[in-house]
C-alpha cells in the first residue's frame, strides 16, 4: 500500500513538472521578441516594455513603427479574437467571472425590469435571487415600486454576498404614468401592473429589456431567454408566450369581449421588448386610420376598451398586437410555464421535452396549497443560503418535497420541473469542481 502511494506521488510530481515545462514553453512562444537595442552612453539592462496590446485585431496597432523587419508578436491563443463574442464566452467560465464582469461593457448587460407594489417585496426578491443564482452575464435590475418599499429593496439587495452582488446592479424607480390619469392606471387589474406599458417611455437609454411579473422564477440562466432577442425578424419588437396551448378551452377564445392576438391570446407575465423599435414604430389601431406612437396610443386605447377588458394591461397588449401581429414574436410555453399547463393535465409539449425554463406562479400558488409543486420550487429558492452547495441545499431537498406532491397532476410530472434546473446545476458543478478542483481529487 505504501509503495502504491509513493508511486502515485512520484507520478503526480512528474506530471506537475511536465505541466510546468509546457506552460513555460507556451509562455515563451507567446512573448513578443525584444525590441532592438538602441545605442546609448550607458548599457540598458532592461528593455523598454512593449505597449499594452488591445483586444482583437487592434492588438497589432501597438507595435513599434521602427521594428520594420520583425514579425508582429503572436497573440496568446483565444485572447480577444471576436470582440464582444469572446467577452460573452468569458461569462461561461466560472473561474473568470469577476474579471469578465469588470470589463463587460454596459451595452452587453442584460436588462431586467419588474414592478412591485403592496405585499410583493419578498416575492420580487426571490425572483431576483433566482435570476442571479444561475446567470452568467451581468444584469441591470430596473425595479419600479412604491416609495414605502424602496428602502427595504435597497437594504435587502445590498446584504447579499459579494460574489453575487458583483453580478448585478440595481436601480429603483417611482411609479409614474406619463399620460392619462395616474390613479386610474394604478388601479388597472393589479396595483401598479400598468406601469409596464410605460417602460419604453421611461427607460429611454435602454435598447432591449426583459420584463417579468413578481411571481416568476428562473430555472436556468437569464442569458438563455435573452438570446431570443436575436431571433426577432425585421418587424418584431416584442415577445410573449401564448395564454393557452389549446385555443378552444382558453380564456380569450371563450370569454374575451375585445380583440386579442392569434387564436388564444398571449400572456404578458414574461415579455421581451426591443424598446428602440417600440419607440420608433407607428402602430396600427382601431381609433384613427393612421399609425400612432406607443405613448400616444396608450390612453386612447384604454379609454376605448376599459369597459371590455378583464386582465388590464395584458388585455391592452393583446389588442395592440391584434392590430400589429407582424410586430410580435411568440416563444414556447416553457418560457412562461403556469399552473394551467399541468393542473388539468400536461399540455406544454416544449416543457415535456426541454423542461420548464421560466416558472410563472400566477394566481398566488406560491402562497397557498392548491399547487404544492409550484410552492415547493418557490420555497426552495427562497430558503437557499447563498453560500451553500446547490445540489445539497436546493436540488436534493426539492426532490424530497416533490414526493409529497404526487397527489396532484402537476406533481406527477416532476421531471418537467426539474430537468432544466438539474442541467443548470450540473453544468455549474462540472465547471467549478471537476475543472477547477480536478477529477482525481474527488472522493
Amino acid at each position: 500500500m505504501k509503495l502504491r502511494s509513493k508511486a502515485a506521488a512520484l507520478l503526480l510530481l512528474a506530471l506537475a513538472a511536465l505541466l510546468l515545462a509546457l506552460l513555460s514553453l507556451r509562455a515563451g512562444r507567446a512573448e513578443p521578441p525584444a525590441p532592438p537595442a538602441r545605442p546609448a552612453s550607458a548599457p540598458q539592462r532592461h528593455p523598454a516594455p512593449a505597449p499594452e496590446r488591445l483586444p482583437g485585431p487592434g492588438a497589432l496597432l501597438g507595435a513599434r513603427p521602427r521594428a520594420r523587419r520583425r514579425r508582429p508578436p503572436r497573440p496568446r491563443p483565444g485572447a480577444g479574437r471576436r470582440g464582444a463574442a469572446s467577452l460573452e464566452k468569458l461569462a461561461r467560465r466560472p473561474g473568470e467571472l469577476r474579471s469578465f464582469q469588470a470589463v463587460l461593457p454596459p451595452e452587453l448587460w442584460i436588462h431586467l425590469a419588474v414592478v412591485a407594489c403592496g405585499n410583493r417585496l419578498e416575492e420580487t426578491l426571490v425572483m431576483l435571487k433566482s435570476a442571479v443564482l444561475f446567470s452568467h452575464r451581468k444584469i441591470q435590475f430596473h425595479i419600479f415600486t412604491e416609495d414605502s418599499l424602496k428602502p427595504e429593496f435597497d437594504k435587502q439587495l445590498r446584504q447579499w454576498p459579494d460574489m453575487y452582488t458583483k453580478k448585478f446592479e440595481h436601480r429603483i424607480y417611482p411609479i409614474t404614468f406619463s399620460v392619462g390619469n395616474p390613479q386610474e392606471w394604478k388601479k388597472l387589474f393589479k396595483p401598479c401592473a400598468a406601469q409596464r406599458l410605460f417602460l419604453p417611455v421611461i427607460l429611454k437609454d435602454v435598447d432591449s429589456l426583459l420584463y417579468v411579473d413578481t411571481d416568476v422564477l428562473f430555472l436556468r440562466p437569464v442569458d438563455d431567454i435573452w438570446k431570443l432577442l436575436r431571433q426577432f425578424n425585421a418587424t418584431q419588437l416584442a415577445a410573449m408566450a401564448p395564454e393557452h396551448e389549446i385555443p378552444k378551452i382558453g380564456w380569450y377564445s371563450r370569454f374575451a369581449r375585445h380583440p386579442f392576438y392569434g387564436s388564444a391570446g398571449v400572456n404578458s407575465g414574461v415579455m421581451l421588448m426591443n424598446l428602440t423599435r417600440i419607440r420608433s414604430t407607428q402602430f396600427k389601431n382601431s381609433m384613427i386610420p393612421t399609425g400612432l406612437a406607443w405613448e400616444d396610443m396608450l390612453y386612447p386605447l384604454y379609454q376605448k376598451y376599459k369597459n371590455a377588458i378583464t386582465w388590464g394591461d395584458q388585455d391592452l397588449l393583446n389588442i395592440i398586437f391584434y392590430f400589429n401581429p407582424e410586430c410580435l414574436y411568440v416563444f414556447p410555453c416553457q418560457w412562461n410555464y403556469r399552473p394551467d399547463h399541468c393542473m388539468y393535465g400536461s399540455n406544454c409539449k416544449e416543457a415535456e421535452r426541454e423542461g420548464v425554463s421560466v416558472l410563472h406562479g400566477n394566481r398566488g400558488v406560491y402562497h397557498d396549497d392548491k399547487q404544492p409543486t409550484f410552492k415547493a420550487l418557490y420555497e426552495a429558492i427562497r430558503d437557499f443560503p447563498f453560500q451553500d452547495n446547490l445540489f445539497q441545499s436546493m436540488y436534493y431537498p426539492l426532490q424530497l418535497k416533490f414526493l409529497e406532491t404526487v397527489h396532484t397532476l402537476c406533481g406527477r410530472i416532476p421531471q418537467v420541473f426539474l430537468k432544466q434546473i438539474e442541467k443548470t446545476m450540473k453544468r455549474a458543478y462540472e465547471k467549478h469542481v471537476i475543472i477547477h478542483v480536478g477529477p482525481n481529487q474527488m472522493h
